[in-house]
């Protein structure tokens, strides 16, 4: 029988570190025995000053075909170099969406904003195919709520598009039910496109509790000299969705404890601005970390005691911060900076697996921190436990999987 042909546009793939690239390709990797798939993604980060300077460069991965578009670094502090990088990787995505042959369903995300959404919207009309839009988050919403820009013509503008992607699209597919609440509301009166909701992931046979005395996370706690301390941790984008810009000044509180210490795993646009607060306040207990690799990632992951989770305020029913379920799998205890109702706000609680305190209130976090600290070892190891129990119950890679596979298959 011959197979469904689905050609993913998403802007990040294998190798790339970025979440959604790993999750975009285990989701690939696991699908490649039901369907022919193409992928076109931006060239990764550390590999843009490397081999060919071809605008399209064909790869693969298995048996999943891989098409490369070779844009310019993007410098993440500045406005007008995200704009550039996002009209260009517009430009050549679709033009390699329209290169391919007798597609049956093109399958693309919400980033970049609005116009991830908008090449599935042209190239459904254009090639005659299906259109599947995963709404990893929401815009103008998640711009509006850090006032990204004084524009609202923009965002009202951008809004009606997206809105487009959504009507025009054969199924919409959000990552938390609280997004589902969005766009029930985008669609007040009219009739809801078509959606489904589908958790993202982790490897949670990759990712599992270690103690830290195993040697690699022995390692890793040597290494940045983290022996007998109190790790707080934060692991992923350090953006601009996140408020971390602000809760980093919580730190100051803890300067003096010795104990604690605050890691911040990653890289993004604020991290400049908390590393030059760190270093004008004095604060000798934070430290900043390049992202890890994939592979070491279950090793950082448990060398945390507590790891943060954290949105902006305004988020709820936007986004889902998608390194919970890492934090689970790896059975850590979660500090959520999160507004009640949302998602990850909704399982924290479900599996009582942590503390949470509403976004902007930086004195329920320092509160939190302390109530953390002052908790046994054995108490903070059950929140871990908890979490970790919850999500072998009802989040694992293999369901989310089994219910894309269904959803394409019926397409």
């Amino acid at each position: 029988m011959t197979k469904k042909k689905i050609v993913f546009v998403i802007n990040s793939f294998y190798p790339d570190f970025a979440s959604t690239g790993q999750l975009l390709t285990e989701l690939c990797l696991d699908l490649q025995q039901d369907f022919e798939i193409t992928v076109i993604a931006s060239q990764p980060e550390f590999s843009q000053d490397q081999g060919s300077q071809r605008l399209f460069e064909c790869d693969e991965l298995e048996d999943i075909k891989i098409i490369r578009l070779r844009l310019p670094k993007v410098d993440k502090t500045s406005k007008v170099s995200r704009l550039i990088n996002i009209g260009l990787y517009f430009t050549l995505a679709l033009i390699a969406l329209l290169r391919e042959k007798k597609v049956n369903i093109i399958y693309t995300i919400s980033q970049p904003p609005i116009l991830g959404g908008f090449i599935g919207s042209i190239g459904k009309f254009l090639k005659r195919s299906k259109h599947v839009y995963n709404i990893q988050d929401f815009n103008p919403e998640q711009a509006e709520a850090v006032s990204y820009m004084d524009k609202q013509f923009i965002f009202n503008m951008a809004r009606k598009v997206d809105n487009l992607n959504c009507r025009y699209s054969d199924h919409v597919i959000l990552v938390g039910h609280d997004m589902a609440e969005t766009l029930k509301n985008r669609f007040t009166g009219r009739t809801i496109p078509q959606h489904s909701v589908i958790n993202n992931w982790t490897d949670e046979k990759d990712i599992v509790p270690l103690d830290k005395a195993e040697k690699h996370v022995a390692s890793f706690i040597e290494e940045y000299q983290l022996e007998n301390k109190f790790i707080i941790m934060y692991s992923g984008n350090i953006g601009l969705y996140y408020d971390l810009e602000n809760i980093i000044k919580v730190t100051k509180h803890f300067k003096d404890n010795q104990d604690i210490v605050f890691i911040f795993v990653g890289d993004g646009a604020v991290k400049k601005e908390m590393q030059s607060y760190v270093n004008e306040q004095n604060i000798k207990n934070v430290l900043f970390i390049p992202f890890q690799l994939k592979e070491f990632i279950k090793y950082s992951l448990n060398a945390a005691d507590v790891h943060l989770v954290v949105n902006q305020k305004g988020i709820k029913g936007v986004s889902v911060p998608s390194k919970i379920y890492g934090v689970m799998a790896a059975g850590k205890a979660i500090l959520g900076v999160l507004e009640q109702g949302s998602e990850a706000q909704i399982l924290i609680e479900a599996s009582h697996c942590g503390v949470v305190v509403e976004p902007q209130d930086y004195d329920g976090i320092i509160d939190a921190i302390n109530q953390l600290f002052a908790f046994s070892e054995d108490q903070r190891e059950q929140l871990g436990a908890n979490g970790r129990i919850y999500l072998d119950k009802h989040l694992k890679r293999e369901d989310s999987i089994a219910k894309y596979r269904e959803l394409l298959l019926q397409l």
